[in-house]
């Protein structure tokens, strides 16, 4: 896959716009002032998970294999849509950075992990953020097929954009996404009840 280095403005107005809605906003409490900062330490730890995992990936072009959603679903379980966007933003824009510079699909390619913090957030906080093993499995699964369709879209558009599109790049490889996809959010389900369980212990310590 081409590096991209081209920057828009548009780009630069969508990521003020996000902070200033974080700004207003706040950030889902669950006891004090004190716990907002330590909350806002979690997102920007989680934000940096986010962008590692991603730069270490193995990305072959058509198949990407990386957990760099994780860290966004543990954000946007515990704290909610808004924390969730942040970190999903935040580290795949600094991931893009790193890996390819900034391009006129840059958005694209964090519109997915953005959206998958507002969805999983949205859900957790309409629960009251105590989801039991089987409603966490579900919105995980429902989130990592959502990944990967918009993330072969966002291959088809780069691909057509930058010149570097087949057929097969989309369709020959698309059965394996979705078995890796499958397998990943099965896998996400059984460790985050057990690790979202301690970390919330952590937080109220």
């Amino acid at each position: 896959m081409p590096c991209r280095f081209r920057c828009s403005k548009g780009q630069v107005r969508f990521l003020l716009m996000l902070h200033s809605k974080f700004k207003q906003e706040g950030s889902f409490s669950m006891k004090t002032g004190k716990i907002n900062t330590r909350q806002l330490a979690i997102d920007a730890m989680l934000a940096a998970m986010v962008a590692v995992l991603g730069y270490v990936s193995i990305d072959t072009g058509a198949v990407k294999f990386t957990f760099e959603s994780l860290p966004i679903l543990i954000g946007a379980l515990l704290f909610g849509p808004v924390d969730g966007m942040l970190i999903g933003g935040v580290g795949t824009l600094i991931y893009q950075i790193l890996r390819y510079g900034v391009s006129a699909t840059t958005l694209l390619w964090m519109a997915p992990y953005i959206l998958c913090g507002a969805l999983v957030g949205l859900y957790a906080k309409k629960r009251g953020f105590t989801l039991n093993r089987a409603q966490i499995l579900t919105v995980v699964i429902l989130n990592e097929i959502l990944i990967t369709i918009l993330n072969t879209g966002v291959i088809y558009l780069d691909s057509k954009l930058y010149g570097y599109y087949y057929p097969a790049l989309i369709y020959g490889n698309l059965a394996l996404r979705f078995v890796v996809c499958i397998l990943k959010a099965a896998a996400f389900g059984l460790i985050l009840p057990a690790l979202l369980k301690q970390i919330r212990k952590a937080i109220a310590s």
